[in-house]
């Protein structure tokens, strides 16, 4: 292992100063600041689609500037450019009032540009001093200098209150805490502009709080943030400005305390979206779903789900809350048949299917709704109405005597496109050229359809954008009233809230707590998913 540590005196607990040699303001954790970063009439082109059409963008030292927009508005191309990933086609880019070129990765770290990806880059088998110095020269020549490497990381560490063991194995900290670490890695580069690309999509709330005193220690210091998030409360709350992209374009900018979340939200679209979906009460009586003690191993051969117990009653959402990789994979798949159940019974509408093959608990009017959609829900070589009877494909009346009904198939797909507003070309479309959001709602159409007894919805809205995000939000509504029942998992604390009649929240396999959603407040479940059990943890069924 090669690592580099640069030679540096840290001043602690100071803002930033000015170099003597050059005049030039330095940052207290040693680097040069960037007192404004400009994009100007940036362009960029794909075929078929114009990404970025004439886009200005600009952060200064010292703030938050949140960038917002839906998937394909252009905001993740926008950074990908200013990161290196892509070249414009038209524009250039200033820091401090000079074009640089930026053409790769390298070169925005050497121009004091840093990103903190939503997906982090990081090696679990390696321990967090090693991610930092992965990639950089050494300054001892053929000789690893980690422990000069583990001091700069505690160093900057207690600089911006990020509390990280260097010697730690990657695979042995929580998700937070490898967020620190990335952080910790981009100040170690020199990052003095940092782009934080949904920074807090799979935090609990106490970690997004932590998270948001270190951005504001690094907004103090001199630091220039920008800040991509979906979540409209958390840009109210982080930033000084926000700009907004809708179909390549910029089409708004504004301080952050001139505009409201309504008025962000309508930029974005294009419409009025309503704050929070509005739900009926519904009679909840028959129980569809009971899991009573459930253990499984996850795919290391360690318990997985220990102990898990609940009903879903119809006409009712009962939401799952956690923080990624806490069980909630195993739990959806237990239920569906796609892993064994070692300890405990699975009954869905009083039959056990606990040992029942998934073909056979889809008959037994289960929906599946599974957490990677392209992975696990569609074919994506396949056609969209090809994907649409997938589950019924062998079923009157798409099949007769081992033939298809191609008029069958075309008809149903037709309906349910127009049903669910999937917007595709057309019928004969390869999904894999469909938009995330239309995608999900070619499944749910194909899932729905049906006429389920129950519905599993795991992370339904992941990676959908505003307007995407509540059409899913009403569609799970709508089936709520009908009388299905649903068991929502996911990681967005909003999302469970909104939809959810009662909650339950797992950590490492196991139920901490229940609440009625009416009554929860996100400390609470913030505490919960933090693996604090609920007192008393009594079961409000």
């Amino acid at each position: 292992m090669r690592g580099f540590c640069p030679r540096i005196t840290v001043q602690k607990g100071l803002h930033s100063n000015k170099s003597m040699a050059d005049n030039t303001e330095i940052l207290p954790s040693g680097k040069t600041k960037i007192s404004k970063m400009e994009m100007r009439g940036i362009v960029k082109r794909f075929p078929g689609v114009l990404a970025n059409d004439q886009v200005d963008f600009d952060v200064h030292s010292g703030e938050v500037h949140a960038l917002l927009g839906e998937n394909g508005a252009g905001k993740s191309t926008l950074m990908r450019i200013l990161y290196g990933l892509y070249q414009a086609d038209e524009g250039q880019i200033l820091i401090d009032g000079k074009e640089v070129k930026i053409e790769s990765p390298h070169d925005a770290i050497e121009s004091g540009i840093g990103m903190i990806h939503q997906h982090f880059m990081l090696v679990p088998t390696l321990t967090v001093a090693e991610n930092v110095a992965l990639g950089l020269q050494s300054s001892r020549g053929m000789l690893t200098d980690l422990d000069r490497v583990s001091e700069r990381v505690l160093e900057l560490a207690d600089l911006y209150g990020l509390q990280v063991n260097p010697d730690a194995y990657v695979w042995q900290l929580a998700v937070g805490q490898q967020q620190r670490v990335e952080i910790i890695k981009a100040l170690y580069r020199g990052a003095a502009l940092l782009i934080l690309d949904e920074p807090t999509a799979v935090l609990t709330p106490q970690e997004v709080s932590e998270l948001f005193v270190t951005l504001k220690q690094m907004v103090n210091d001199g630091h220039a943030l920008i800040f991509i998030s979906h979540k409209l409360q958390e840009v109210m709350d982080i930033s000084s400005r926000v700009t907004v992209l809708r179909d390549g374009r910029v089409v708004g900018q504004q301080p952050i305390e001139n505009v409201t979340k309504g008025e962000l939200a309508r930029m974005m679209v294009g419409r009025e979206l309503r704050a929070k979906p509005e739900k009926e009460e519904v009679e909840q009586e028959d129980i569809r779903l009971a899991l009573q003690d459930v253990w499984a191993d996850n795919d290391l051969g360690t318990p997985g789900l220990r102990g898990i117990s609940f009903r879903l009653r119809t006409g009712e959402i009962l939401g799952v809350a956690g923080v990624s990789g806490n069980g909630q994979r195993e739990l959806a798949q237990v239920i569906n048949g796609l892993r064994q159940v070692t300890k405990g019974s699975i009954h869905l509408a009083q039959r056990d299917i606990s040992a029942a093959p998934p073909a056979e608990i889809i008959d037994q009017g289960l929906s599946y709704i599974p957490e990677e959609r392209m992975e696990d829900g569609m074919i994506k070589e396949f056609s969209v109405a090809e994907n649409l009877i997938l589950r019924e494909v062998n079923k009157r009346p798409f099949s007769r005597v081992g033939f298809l009904n191609f008029r069958a198939i075309s008809r149903q797909s037709s309906e349910l496109i127009e049903q669910f507003n999937v917007k595709t070309p057309s019928k004969d479309t390869p999904v894999k050229n469909l938009s995330g959001g239309n995608i999900q709602k070619l499944l749910l159409a194909r899932e729905l359809s049906r006429n389920p007894q129950v519905v599993v919805a795991a992370q339904p809205t992941r990676g959908l954008d505003i307007g995407a995000t509540e059409y899913v939000h009403q569609v799970l509504i709508d089936q709520r009233e009908e009388g299905t029942a649903i068991l929502l998992i996911s990681e967005d604390l909003d999302e469970i809230l909104a939809l959810s009649d009662r909650i339950i929240v797992i950590y490492e396999g196991e139920i901490m707590g229940e609440v009625i959603a009416s009554q929860a407040s996100p400390e609470e479940l913030g505490l919960m998913m933090a693996g604090i059990r609920s007192p008393g943890g009594e079961s409000l069924e």
